[in-house]
């Protein structure tokens, strides 16, 4: 007897928990905070917690996220990270025979897929078993798409590491490429861009919230907000207003670099699922789309239309619920048992 099933999507910057018949039951940060001794190891935060620790922490005190390029970098830490959110969402009771649904980016290795069930397995979930779904077609299903229909679609995940961008039919992937641009490449450029330029470093947080406030993807109307940072000539803490041109500048290259890819992607698309795209147009995800005038930038440079989805940042974990839930779906999620791994 299968107790509760459980859809886990573990992103780059956060990680989202579905659980069948209750709906989504955890949405934090993928961070953990870590304080090493001599001899040991403790865990003092996860999640939301340790997220305001990132930046702040003394020496001794490492504050990181496991996943990083949407692949885990550090299973040890990722298992620590999620046994923490279970036993909380079980609120500290044993898990009985659940089964989970995880989903995993397409274009990595099998070493790297693998990764993904083991951190299921071996964790305290006492999982009977784990299900495998292609994060496109969670994604794709999020989204509102039939996939199981022989209509082909596009659809292009901006996440917080990396840029999935997938066509999809007949409940598969026809051709999909991953590249190693997202959201926070966007709050890298902005930091290295007024670094460069005008000698202030400011931390992470401060570049998410420029992008946040600034960021778009055509000139626009200058507005600007107050930083704080440090100047490197004199090392001293100072106040600097960004503006929403600068903010263009620094990102600029990697939009077009996304656009790259897209194009790339359609060039070998087969013609029949051409035609389909041209109708249906390219839908875009992830916490990154509702960037200002990303679809109207990519609809000129493609001549295609572009819907920004709905709740563009939960379309995966909606998709694994939406899987979970309805039985015409489930067919999407393919049991690891039966997956051939070449290591």
């Amino acid at each position: 007897m299968v107790g509760n099933i459980y859809g886990i999507d573990l992103g780059t910057s956060t990680i989202k928990i579905y659980q069948k018949g209750v709906g989504l039951v955890l949405d934090e940060k993928n961070i953990i905070a870590i304080e090493k001794t001599q001899d040991k190891k403790r865990v003092i935060a996860v999640g939301n917690e340790a997220f305001e620790m990132h930046g702040k922490a003394p020496a001794n005190i490492s504050v990181t996220y496991p996943v990083r390029n949407g692949v885990i970098a550090d299973l040890a830490d990722m298992q620590e990270l999620l046994n923490v959110f279970l036993k909380k969402m079980n609120e500290g009771k044993r898990m009985f025979a659940s089964e989970f649904v995880v989903a995993i980016p397409c274009d990595i290795t099998d070493v790297e897929k693998r990764a993904f069930i083991d951190l299921i397995s071996m964790s305290s979930a006492n999982a009977k078993d784990i299900k495998v779904v292609k994060k496109p077609i969670a994604d794709a299903v999020g989204a509102g798409l039939d996939v199981k229909s022989a209509n082909g679609y596009m659809v292009v995940n901006i996440g917080a590491d990396t840029t999935e961008i997938s066509v999809i039919s007949l409940g598969g992937i026809v051709i999909s490429n991953l590249i190693p641009i997202g959201g926070n490449k966007f709050d890298e450029a902005i930091k290295s861009y007024i670094r460069k330029n005008y000698n202030l470093l400011i931390g992470d947080k401060t570049a998410e919230d420029v992008k946040k406030q600034l960021a778009s993807a055509f000139p626009t109307d200058e507005q600007s907000i107050p930083v704080y940072g440090r100047n490197l000539v004199s090392g001293l803490p100072v106040k600097m207003d960004v503006n929403s041109s600068m903010v263009f500048d620094s990102i600029v290259e990697l939009l077009y670099s996304v656009i790259d890819s897209i194009k790339y992607i359609l060039e070998r698309t087969p013609p029949e699922i051409a035609s389909d795209i041209i109708d249906t147009g390219i839908h875009i995800t992830g916490g990154s789309a509702p960037l200002l005038g990303l679809d109207k930038l990519i609809g000129k440079e493609t001549g295609l239309k572009v819907n920004v989805c709905d709740d563009s940042a939960n379309t995966i974990i909606n998709g694994l619920g939406r899987i979970i839930e309805d039985k015409n779906l489930s067919s999407l999620a393919v049991s690891s048992k039966n997956i051939i791994f070449y290591e």
